[in-house]
């Protein structure tokens, strides 16, 4: 028995019990028998129920919103906006799945030749908190079009949202174990991915987490896909617009309290802009309006436990006695911690070296762009960087500099449908989303005729 707590006034939400793991595999076995259906229909037939999907989440939109904001802290503005990427995600999915998972014809020596794509059947995701239902969708969605069923252990924090993501699948008609919650402990996955029936497993979540399912699945030659933590650089080259990219630089790390892989995390200003930048950031982080994650107007809501607040404490204050200076924030008050500005950075400090997964953001100045590159590229995560300048022309001939899944030219880092998501290094492997993200869980299967 476990019990999940609201984060900003420490009351009990709910009590739960894991399942045991007989439990978990006859939910599995629902998962292989759906497949047996559903793997044959096509995919125009696999996309009406996500057109159902859609207005569920429409109609479910501001439930789910509350339980969000209630189980992890979420602000409410942020949690609707999550939900209504969700619809987003679909709709995508719905207009360009079709073409994505049609046969390939090749020209060869053969009379015919083509790919075909084929579901490989039961999915595992393990998925995390911080984005408790875009995280699954962007799992899940492609990996039902093309034929797989899925099964999801979802953060145990996040059990209410969890629950809600089933509801919402049986509420769009699918059949029964094309989508199903497993409410189990981070001990017993190891158990379910070594169940033959589970064919691969996807992974959102910290490196020592993706690394034990990763070992698990293959040792037992079962793919899988890991999009794991990041600590991306924001740059602001000399000639960057100072004024925007200190606008964007607010939300790129604040946003959702700082708890994202992808956020910004480490921001390196050309020396020029240096002071002009920490003073137009400092006013905007200051103004931020901290409080009751439920109020419309809340920006910054708790973290989603107090042990992770501990935890930022513990990075910041141990980088403070190294050296760093906090210009702003740095309090915190139970799972609440302030918006932080830091300076006087050094590499080896844990603010710059390891991810910190809150509303914390150390800024460092350099001289030129090969040093910011080296300081950039400095980290063993490689999910994403943010570059400012005005010069878009010249950047384009040096983004191969960036050891990164994603470069993002005067914009922050984001997950974008229609574009694949994934890192490398610590950061995982595999991709999300977009075309890449609907094939990597099928079976590439090349036929010949001769």
């Amino acid at each position: 028995m476990f019990s999940i707590k609201n984060p900003f006034d420490r009351t009990i939400l709910a009590e739960y019990q894991y399942i045991t793991d007989i439990q978990a595999i006859q939910i599995i076995d629902i998962n292989k028998e759906s497949f047996h259906l559903w793997g044959k229909n096509s995919v125009p037939e696999r996309l009406k129920f996500i057109k159902n999907l859609i207005f569920a989440l429409t109609n479910n939109k501001e439930a789910m919103a509350r339980q969000c904001s209630a189980e992890m802290g979420k602000p409410y503005k942020q949690a609707i906006a999550e939900v209504e990427k969700c619809s987003l995600l679909c709709e995508y999915y719905f207009k360009n799945a079709e073409h994505f998972l049609a046969s390939k014809t090749i020209t060869t020596d053969a009379s015919e030749s083509y790919v075909t794509y084929e579901p490989l059947g039961v999915i595992l995701g393990v998925m995390p908190w911080n984005f408790p239902y875009w995280q699954v969708f962007r799992f899940a969605i492609p990996s039902i079009i093309a034929g797989n069923t899925v099964a999801v252990k979802h953060a145990s924090n996040v059990a209410g949202c969890a629950i809600m993501i089933e509801e919402l699948f049986t509420e769009a008609g699918f059949p029964d174990g094309v989508y199903k919650n497993l409410l189990i402990s981070g001990s017993q996955v190891e158990n379910v991915i070594e169940y033959p029936a589970v064919k691969a497993v996807s992974l959102t979540g910290s490196e020592k987490a993706g690394a034990s399912v990763a070992a698990t699945a293959a040792k037992l030659i079962k793919k899988s896909v890991l999009e794991l933590g990041g600590s991306n650089a924001f740059i602001i080259l000399e000639d960057a617009d100072i004024d925007k990219a200190a606008e964007t630089a607010v939300t790129a790390r604040m946003q959702n309290t700082g708890q994202s892989c992808i956020a910004a995390k480490r921001f390196l200003v050309h020396e020029s802009l240096y002071d002009a930048f920490i003073e137009k950031f400092k006013k905007r982080v200051e103004a931020l309006k901290i409080g009751n994650p439920m109020d419309e107007d809340t920006y910054i809501g708790p973290l989603a436990r107090v042990d992770l607040a501990e935890e930022v404490e513990k990075q910041v204050d141990e980088s403070v006695k190294m050296g760093a200076k906090i210009i702003t924030g740095g309090k915190r008050n139970d799972a609440f911690y302030t918006p932080t500005i830091i300076i006087n950075i050094s590499t080896d400090m844990p603010i710059f070296k390891e991810e910190v997964f809150g509303p914390v953001a150390p800024v460092m100045p350099f001289s030129s762009f090969e040093e910011a590159v080296e300081l950039s590229n400095a980290t063993e995560f490689g999910l994403g960087v943010t570059v400012f300048t005005e010069n878009r022309e010249a950047i384009k001939d040096k983004l191969h500099l960036f050891n990164e899944g994603a470069v993002f030219i005067n914009a922050l880092v984001k997950s974008d449908p229609a574009l694949p998501f994934g890192g490398v290094k610590k950061s995982g492997f595999g991709r999300e989303l977009a075309e890449n993200g609907i094939k990597e869980f099928v079976n590439v299967k090349t036929v010949y005729i001769k």
